[in-house]
């Protein structure tokens, strides 16, 4: 099935009422406020709502989560960035510098072996 991301309440009510099928996905500020109510109009209309506090996402190696943290965040939920390579192996300086960036856009750098369920993977 599709999903559809809705960076807000319009355009998630817009995909709602196409009655297109698949999965509308709420991912802006206000979203929380919205879900109920929208999950009862796509219950109607034969579309399922989603609404996620945090994504949960697998980082592979130090490159790629350097490149996800410079990157522009897309997205208002929260970040837990398990990293499956050898964090250490990293130097300190940068380790810090990645951490403070996780920090700027609200996220958590987290050691791989704490990984239960990963909805993205960065390689």
């Amino acid at each position: 099935m599709s999903v559809y991301v809705a960076h807000n309440r319009a355009c998630a009510i817009e995909r709602i009422n196409a009655r297109t099928g698949g999965t509308v996905d709420l991912d802006y500020e206000t979203a929380w406020e919205d879900a109920l109510e929208l999950a009862h109009l796509g219950q109607q209309c034969g579309v399922d709502v989603q609404y996620r506090t945090a994504e949960h996402i697998s980082v592979e190696s130090a490159d790629a989560l350097i490149r996800g943290l410079r990157r522009e965040k897309l997205t208002f939920r929260q970040r837990y960035l398990y990293c499956r390579f050898d964090m250490t192996a990293l130097p300190e300086k940068s380790l810090c510098e990645l951490e403070a960036l996780a920090i700027a856009h609200g996220d958590y750098v987290l050691p791989g072996h704490l990984q239960q369920e990963a909805t993205l993977v960065w390689s």
